[in-house]
């Protein structure tokens, strides 16, 4: 490096770190410790080594970089901007973290948000953005395997980086993130550590004494140290670039920094969040008292990086017409990835054309086949599916020639292991890698989605497709016990906003909760399922059930509704018949999708349910149905290790037990909403 050109990038980082201290300052806060003492990591990246297009922020073939330390985004925003991304002005930054009363509009927010270009998911909770990092490995490296051909010009060559924390490697998630990349051996990966030693409370070492290199290396990973990294723009490319060159592992970089370099604030915890005094500031003022200033300098040095980055876009679209000259029979698929499109076979969705008996199949059991049908269409290119090690238990089928794994990167279903967490935040990384061509399913109990919960959530929160199965639902999943029956789990999930909540009481219903999961949009669906089936229920209509809530049981003189859901649906067909033949009339309604049902207009809701009395019967605590109905039949504790048959007996939730509640209910009507 010539002495000129380290000038060139020290000023950089000068006016990096004044620009960081001068956002802080607006508005008395920011987090600016760690972005200060990463400037140079940010500087390698986006004038160095990422690959990307500012005027074409979802071109295909980008690099992906992930914040998983998300309260980094000052940098992020900050080289967003050096790099000519549209979405970050000066503006943007003027108004960082702005109180958004007195309609400062602004991209730069607390933490990265996925709306913004350039942003390729939002981050803040620790661990998750490193989760995400391998979901969008685990996606590119299925594109490579299904579009790179040997001896042609490859149309996929971009790779992820993600930069992580201290925190990101504590949490939970991201261990569990890590070692599935190792495993998996997504050699496409680089992961940057920005060792700084410092934690919120204080020092790392107040809680933290492992050798984080060996226990990445331990993991599966190759290691790279980079112990000067704080100003050494030249080291960091170094170490960047020679990750590109390793195969058969992903790369862990382990770059020693100092968060708050310089300032008064320099390697403690008071760095990571807070304002910056005038010393502060003067040390990289060089004089200049104007805030928020950029030299032409340093503008330019981003710019030889970005044309070369925009001539190899225009290259790779010259690529891509050639290998659809050449492979027409996979340019349909290519060209979806392309425009974020996801096509399935909806035939699957049709058959069988006679309606079917109401419980008389698995419900679990079907949505598993239909899923296998799903699996096996080759129009289905963007399906990325997975189970965290109960894929048998929920009924889907072990295939090799099908299981994404080194060798087979192909395959279309990843093999988890015991790790619910990071298998929804994989797959949010999957979705987020090229939104609306990319379709992931996973596969375990509803009650240890309470494990993926924090996952399941950013999902919704960003906006990402997601399709989740959830068997064995019920307390009449028994001899598990209690621990493995989610009374409450469904409140959780039916609370959240974006997220569908789904529970077919029928074979007909399973088709229909298949088709509402697949079809073009941006949320989270829940498909919770059953494991026992109770008795068959006629008139139930995979048509009617895409309103969310529909009649199976009609009668006009009926003084009670009864609203079930999933095998509990039974119970309250066998209840309808025993209450009217006793002189109680009563009505039935199925309610496979509560928020779905609560979309429809006022007109229908009120056909629906238009009786005086309306009580729900499900296995859960009942708090859910109060927005609809005017008492709930349900749980008021924990399950009970037993046969499913004798859960329902011994919490009162048999056919018996539902008559004697209603008829109980209506001779003494409470004011308010009611849990019996």
């Amino acid at each position: 490096m010539t002495a000129g050109t380290e000038n060139t990038e020290q000023n950089v980082l000068r006016e990096i770190r004044k620009l960081v201290i001068d956002c802080c300052r607006q508005n008395g806060s920011g987090h600016g410790g760690s972005a200060i003492g990463m400037a140079a990591i940010g500087t390698a990246l986006w004038g160095n080594v990422l690959r990307y297009d500012p005027q074409k922020p979802d071109w295909l073939d980008r690099d992906r970089f992930v914040l998983s330390n998300g309260h980094v985004g000052l940098l992020q925003y900050t080289m967003l901007h050096l790099a000519g991304y549209k979405s970050i002005g000066m503006a943007d930054l003027k108004n960082y973290a702005n109180d958004g009363l007195k309609d400062q509009k602004t991209e730069c927010h607390g933490h990265p948000e996925i709306e913004t270009p350039g942003v390729e998911i939002t981050t803040g909770p620790l661990g998750q953005g490193i989760a995400n990092a391998v979901g969008m490995a685990i996606a590119n490296r299925h594109l490579r395997a299904r579009f790179n051909k040997e001896g042609e010009a490859n149309v996929i060559n971009s790779r992820v980086y993600c930069t992580v924390g201290d925190a990101c490697l504590q949490e939970g998630v991201g261990l569990e993130a890590v070692t599935i990349a190792g495993h998996l051996k997504l050699d496409n990966l680089t992961v940057i550590y920005d060792n700084n030693g410092i934690i919120c409370d204080g020092p790392l070492d107040w809680v933290a004494s492992e050798d984080m290199s060996e226990k990445m290396r331990a993991t599966g990973f190759h290691v790279i140290e980079v112990f000067d990294g704080v100003d050494n723009v030249e080291s960091v490319v170094n170490a960047l670039k020679l990750s590109q060159t390793y195969t058969g592992k992903p790369t862990f970089i382990n770059i020693r920094t100092t968060i708050g370099y310089k300032t008064s604030r320099e390697n403690s915890a008071k760095a990571h969040h807070g304002t910056y005094t005038d010393d502060d500031l003067a040390i990289y003022a060089n004089g200049d008292t104007a805030t928020h200033t950029i030299s032409q300098a340093t503008y330019d040095y981003f710019k030889p990086h970005v044309d070369r980055n925009v001539q190899e876009e225009r290259a790779w679209e010259k690529r891509v017409e050639e290998f659809y000259s050449k492979h027409p029979k996979e340019a349909k698929d290519l060209k979806n990835f392309i425009s974020g499109k996801f096509e399935y076979d909806e035939s699957v969705l049709d058959a069988p054309s006679k309606p079917l008996d109401g419980l008389k199949v698995n419900h679990t059991g079907l949505a598993a086949e239909i899923f296998e049908k799903l699996v096996q269409q080759n129009q289905t290119s963007g399906l990325l599916a997975g189970g965290a090690d109960l894929w048998g238990a929920c009924k889907l089928k072990q295939n090799e020639e099908t299981t994404f794994q080194p060798g087979n990167y192909q395959g279309n279903t990843v093999r988890f292991g015991v790790r619910e967490h990071a298998m929804a935040s994989i797959s949010n990384g999957i979705s987020a890698y090229q939104p609306g061509a990319f379709v992931p399913i996973t596969a375990t109990f509803l009650m240890f989605y309470l494990y993926a919960a924090p996952g399941v959530r950013m999902s919704a929160l960003c906006n990402l497709k997601s399709i989740h199965i959830a068997a064995h639902d019920s307390i009449n999943e028994g001899q598990n016990g209690p621990t493995h029956q989610p009374v409450e789990v469904d409140s959780l999930f039916r609370s959240m906003p974006n997220v569908r909540f789904l529970r077919p009481s029928s074979s007909e219903e399973v088709y229909a909760a298949w088709r509402l999961a697949l079809q073009p949009d941006n949320k989270t669906y829940i498909m919770s399922v059953s494991r026992e089936a109770i008795c068959d229920v006629p008139n139930t209509d995979r048509k009617k059930a895409l309103k969310g809530g529909y009649v199976v049981v009609d009668n006009p003189d009926a003084k009670v509704t009864l609203v079930s859901t999933g095998a509990e649906l039974g119970i309250a067909y066998q209840a309808v018949q025993k209450l009217s033949s006793s002189g109680v009339p009563a009505r039935l309604v199925s309610m496979p999708c509560l928020d779905l049902f609560r979309e429809q207009d006022e007109a229908y809701q009120d056909e629906v349910l238009s009786t005086e009395h309306v009580i729900s019967l499900e296995p859960y605590v009942g708090n859910a149905w109060a927005t609809i109905a005017t008492a709930a039949i349900g749980m008021h504790g924990f399950g009970w290790s037993s046969s499913g048959l004798g859960n329902y007996k011994r919490f009162k939730l048999d056919t018996d037990s539902v008559v004697a509640k209603v008829q109980s209910h209506i001779a003494n009507p409470s004011k308010r909403f009611k849990l019996l």
